[in-house]
């Protein structure tokens, strides 16, 4: 708790931030310059092997894409080893993105692939399930989300964790628009709708009791026109605190922005409205290029948080980093 010597107001801080050049590089990016990205992290702490996992995606310019994902092991949460891999192939897509790797109330482990559906260029959710996170199949995957179930355009970048044996997760979403008929058909040419300015990447909600089946919530953080995050408001995690939940979300106020967003902050009582604290700018950014810091995840242990993010170097280049903050 702080006071606010000024006024006497009490503030209560519940989520440390941290400076992001205080980080470590985790994973390096595949080569230097501009879209040669390692990141799109999804971290978590296994109790029972005394393990932290996390899977990441290694994208390389066009027509490459998201190529390559892994899922890397690591006793002290700095270190990693890779323990699966897989490429684009694998799925039949043009790209991979971020992923979602949790472990279900039955002990099972579950990763929420998040790739373009090669049978319409649209972003969509699928979900492999294995007893170790070494034994992911591509081949063996069920459909969980697409961008028809929600009435939109595309459906990406999940995250998925339990509270009181619900299965809740943050969905990016491509919003439908009014779009001209010239221009329906450039809205997946390139079999990414959100590099096209022609939506705009909101945050829903979907909820399961299974894991499995999700019913769409609806909208819970959305773009703000004139503002920062005028183009993308993408939560991407969330920690639960005594004053409710805390949501980091990806910000861009334009197209141009899109693959380089920042990070905002947002709180939330109830998972279902989210008020921005980053009302005027991002919270977290790069000293380098574009500035972008996006993709945050959290671990949160009884000592200390682990924060992975993906965060612009000065060549282009965005390289996967961990930061450690004590409790």
């Amino acid at each position: 708790m702080v006071t606010d010597a000024t006024s006497g107001l009490k503030r209560y801080s519940a989520v440390p931030l941290f400076d992001p050049q205080d980080g470590v590089t985790v994973i390096e990016p595949p080569a230097a310059g501009a879209g040669h990205w390692a990141g799109a992290p999804s971290a978590c702490y296994d109790p029972d092997a005394k393990r932290f996992y996390l899977y990441y995606r290694v994208r390389k310019p066009r027509p490459i894409r998201g190529g390559e994902c892994y899922i890397a092991a690591s006793e002290d949460g700095r270190t990693f080893h890779t323990i699966w891999s897989a490429t684009r192939e694998a799925f039949g897509s043009d790209s991979v993105e971020r992923c979602c790797l949790t472990k279900a109330l039955d002990g099972r482990w579950l990763l929420y692939v998040s790739y373009v559906d090669p049978a319409d260029g649209r972003w969509r959710i699928d979900l492999m399930g294995a007893n170790e996170p070494s034994a992911f199949d591509p081949a063996y995957r069920l459909p969980v989300l697409t961008a028809a179930d929600v009435g939109c355009e595309g459906v990406k970048d999940p995250w998925v964790m339990v509270v009181n044996g619900l299965y809740v997760m943050l969905v990016s979403y491509a919003v439908a628009m009014p779009v001209p008929p010239e221009e329906r058909e450039r809205m997946h040419a390139t079999a990414d709708i959100y590099n096209t300015g022609l939506t705009l990447s909101s945050s829903g909600l979907a909820v399961s009791g299974d894991g499995r089946h999700f019913e769409w919530q609806g909208d819970v953080l959305a773009p703000r026109p004139g503002r920062w995050d005028a183009y993308a408001a993408r939560l991407g995690c969330l920690v639960p605190t005594a004053q409710g939940w805390f949501g980091f979300y990806d910000g861009g106020a334009a197209v141009t922005e899109n693959y380089e967003e920042r990070t905002g902050l947002a709180q939330s009582w109830d998972l279902r409205h989210f008020h921005r604290l980053s009302a005027g700018g991002p919270s977290l950014v790069s000293p380098h290029g574009s500035g972008s810091l996006r993709y945050l995840d959290a671990v949160v242990l009884d000592d200390a948080t682990y924060y992975y993010y993906e965060y612009a170097r000065a060549d282009g280049s965005h390289e996967l980093r961990m930061n450690r903050v004590e409790r």
